[in-house]
C-alpha cells in the first residue's frame, strides 16, 4: 500500500513533517485541531510537500530523514518538488 511523507506550513511559518496513507484527509484532520499536538497550536496548516513511497515503513524512514534536515534544506526540498 502506498504511503506518503508530507510537509505542512503552519500559520506561524514553521514546518511540520508527517506520514499518512491519505494526505488530504490528514491535512483536514490537522486543520480541524485533531492532528498532531504540534499543529493543533499552530493551525491552520497548508500542504507544501508530498512524496509517495512504496509502503508505511519506507514513509516512516523518510519522515525521520526529513525531520533531521535543517530548515534551509527542507525549503530547498519543497522548492524542488512542491505539493500540487
Amino acid at each position: 500500500m502506498t504511503a506518503y511523507v508530507y510537509m505542512v506550513e503552519c500559520a506561524d511559518d514553521t514546518l511540520y513533517t508527517g506520514w499518512a496513507t491519505d494526505v488530504e484527509r490528514r491535512v483536514k484532520t490537522h486543520n480541524a485541531g485533531r492532528g498532531a499536538r504540534y499543529t493543533r497550536q499552530r493551525g491552520p496548516v497548508r500542504l507544501v510537500y508530498v512524496e509517495a513511497l512504496p509502503d508505511r515503513r519506507a514513509a516512516m524512514k523518510r519522515e525521520l530523514e526529513i525531520k533531521r534536515m535543517s530548515r534551509a534544506r527542507k525549503l530547498r526540498l519543497i522548492t524542488q518538488n512542491p505539493a500540487d
